[in-house]
């Protein structure tokens, strides 16, 4: 079948058979772009499009199963009314006129009675689309002045400490990376999060390369790997200044590099005397040896690049952590090897125009309250000035959020008005008062921006919507129109919005992206110029800040520093809870197909710990602290270092495998927040672990 593309694409959710481009709608760095095959009017395989230039037709196992979520029966056709307890998942069927009516309608009541940060909105990127994620749904809540979600669930720590060195999320294009000839994997299980560039590194690895992943796990990346490095929980930051004060006493510095594109590398270097080898091997569990070996491979490498993930940062220390590995490149000046620097996101060089996007200018109470999402349940329990609506779309916290049992018996308030907006009646929706159904992705319009590639994406309607399903920007319409809010800018079409979202006047990279242009070519590639070509960084000095004189305002030390994680209590693990292979958060795990691809959720334990206590692989575990507790199963080996537990995944209630039980790994997490950004600190809780 051909693929139908250019001026047939406005009328592709209306043809009921063919082929049809796509992309992927994930959190995931790669965005890939599709192929949907239709048959009488229904999807029935998705493929990857051989013709995308990053993606080049590879996909996942998530989206290669993709259609087992759309059609899957649990998911929802109709709006829901509660009609049993919070929690029980008892609702009937009501109609749209109902559910926008009893909304809007409490709505308004607790405006009047409470004022509107009464009302908060909860979502994050379960859907990357940005019109459906930052689109209406900001301007209404702006317009109605409801409470501010402070969104730092994710990269914020890492974001905000990598923009300290080099001025924002701007790094090496992925595409280029096929020249490195040493590539280190930091803190980022690629072979399961970030695909492409593991298929990238292949093809370096052909032409010499050599692949090291540094990691709390030996998981999929590690054992692909040439070299893998295990290492501590939260000590990264001690390791990448143990690097460099090899390379500054070993000479393998680039000192003309450093003079001419960093400020503060005189400093670093005495800085960093302090981070001898057998400092930072205590640290980090890293040998002496291997610390020499690592940096001298680093230093004297024609071109070497540093995929830095998102372990690292959801740490106490994770904004320093990552401002520390950033500092890497510049001291050996591999920015300007091709192939070479380093990546943490490239999302800065496709930035759109967010305020035309998300209008705050409708707000009328500028210093509305803020909540940040990663104390969600504590939030929800406060009893002065209390949230008394929440609004919940791309977004599962009951299982996403930390301290997951707090945010559960927030989630149960009788007195909370909650509204939530998924394609299933998720852990979270089987709290709500009004559930509404949503559309997938292939049944939108939207605009997609890779945060790793260089490529924006058009996502218009490939299939018809689900049942009585709507869109993100749908229903705020509907809402807008039932309070009685008349802004032009609650009326905006999906097509008006990202024309307005393009109109970027600050990023000349986009200048030449236009909505005619990529609904004729489905992605575009924006015109990036290489860093250190000319120009300046966004950091205060136009430099590579390796001395940060903003983060000494800010009370913050202007070196890159190690500070170990914060006390959790007397429990004897630190545990890691990662991602898996065939979910993306809680997304694909409550489907059939995927849980049997995922099987069980394991928890990961050294030999010599699980000795001690009796342990075998495939014994059903309990792990607990005082924030809760989950119910997993054994694999013990020599995977993890002693002292530390790893589970991967978020698994939905009620698909926990063989052992059964309560596999919420997030009832463990901390909620505290990171040294930077606000970020979580996911990956900074201790546990206990027995036998059930």
């Amino acid at each position: 079948m051909a693929v139908t593309t250019g001026t047939l694409t406005s009328t592709m959710a209306q043809q009921s058979d063919g082929v049809f481009p796509s992309v992927c709608s994930l959190d995931c760095p790669d965005q890939c772009g599709l192929l949907v095959h239709k048959e009488n009017g229904r999807i029935v395989r998705i493929e990857g499009d051989p013709e995308h230039p990053v993606t080049q037709g590879a996909i996942c196992n998530k989206v290669r199963n993709m259609t087992e979520r759309i059609y899957d029966e649990a998911r929802l056709q109709y709006p829901l009314k509660r009609t049993g307890p919070k929690g029980s998942g008892q609702f009937e069927r009501i109609s749209w006129e109902e559910a926008i009516g009893t909304i809007t309608d409490r709505w308004k009541q607790l405006i009047e009675t409470e004022g509107p940060e009464a009302i908060l909105p909860y979502s994050f990127y379960g859907n990357m689309g940005r019109i459906g994620t930052e689109g209406l749904g900001r301007r209404f809540f702006n317009r109605m002045g409801a409470s501010k979600l402070i969104l730092s669930i994710c990269e914020a720590a890492g974001t905000e400490g990598y923009g300290y060195t080099m001025g924002g999320s701007f790094g090496t294009d992925p595409e280029e990376t096929v020249h490195a000839k040493l590539i280190i994997m930091w803190g980022i299980n690629a072979v399961s999060t970030n695909m492409h560039q593991v298929t990238i590194a292949e093809k370096a690895r052909k032409n010499g390369a050599t692949v090291i992943a540094i990691d709390v796990h030996r998981n999929r990346t590690a054992k692909w790997a040439d070299w893998f490095i295990p290492v501590m929980p939260g000590t990264d930051a001690a390791l990448a200044l143990g690097i460099m004060h090899i390379l500054f006493a070993e000479q393998l510095t680039d000192d003309a590099f450093m003079e001419q594109h960093t400020v503060g590398h005189e400093q670093l270097r005495e800085h960093v005397k302090t981070y001898t080898p057998e400092t930072v091997s205590a640290i980090t569990g890293v040998p002496v040896d291997d610390i020499y070996k690592l940096a001298r491979m680093y230093g004297g490498s024609e071109s070497a690049f540093i995929r830095i993930g998102n372990g690292p940062q959801h740490h106490d220390n994770g904004g320093m952590t990552t401002r520390a590995i950033a500092c890497l490149p510049a001291v050996t000046g591999h920015w300007l090897n091709r192939g070479g620097g380093a990546i943490k996101g490239n999302g800065g060089y496709l930035m759109i125009n967010k305020s035309a996007l998300e209008r705050p200018d409708l707000r009328t109470n500028r210093w509305a309250r803020e909540i940040n999402m990663n104390v969600i349940g504590g939030a929800l329990l406060e009893s002065e000035k209390p949230i008394s609506s929440l609004y919940v779309f791309n977004s599962n916290p009951a299982v996403v959020a930390p301290s997951a049992d707090k945010v559960r018996e927030g989630l149960a308030r009788e007195d909370l008005f909650t509204v939530v907006h998924d394609l299933f009646l998720t852990e979270t929706a089987a709290y709500a008062d009004i559930v509404l159904p949503a559309t997938s992705a292939f049944e939108n319009t939207d605009l997609y921006l890779s945060y790793w590639h260089h490529y924006i994406h058009l996502q218009q309607p490939v299939a018809a919507p689900y049942g009585e399903s709507k869109s993100n920007t749908e229903v705020f319409r509907l809402l807008a129109a039932a309070m009685g809010y008349q802004d032009e800018a609650l009326q905006d079409t999906d097509e008006a919005m990202i024309e307005q979202a393009l109109n970027n006047p600050n990023n000349p990279n986009i200048a030449a992206i236009s909505l005619d242009r990529l609904k004729e070519e489905g992605a575009v590639k924006a015109d990036v110029k290489p860093l250190f070509t000319g120009g300046k960084l966004r950091t205060p000095s136009g430099r590579i800040e390796l001395y940060s004189a903003t983060m000494e305002r800010k009370g913050y030390p202007p070196m890159p520093t190690y500070t170990p994680l914060v006390d959790d209590g007397p429990y004897p693990f630190l545990f890691i809870p990662t991602a898996n292979h065939n979910y993306l958060n809680s997304t694909f795990s409550n489907n059939e197909k995927h849980v049997a691809m995922e099987r069980t959720p394991k928890l990961y334990m050294n030999s010599a710990d699980a000795a001690a206590r009796g342990i075998a692989t495939g014994d059903a575990l309990r792990v607990w602290n005082d924030r809760g507790s989950c119910e997993l199963t054994a694999a013990v080996g020599d995977d993890v270092l002693p002292g530390v537990v790893v589970s991967q995944g978020l698994w939905a209630d009620g698909k926990s495998g063989k052992n059964g039980g309560k596999a919420l790994v997030n009832a463990l997490t901390p909620d505290r927040v990171a040294d930077m950004g606000k970020g979580a600190t996911f990956f900074s809780g201790r546990v206990q672990v027995e036998k059930r």
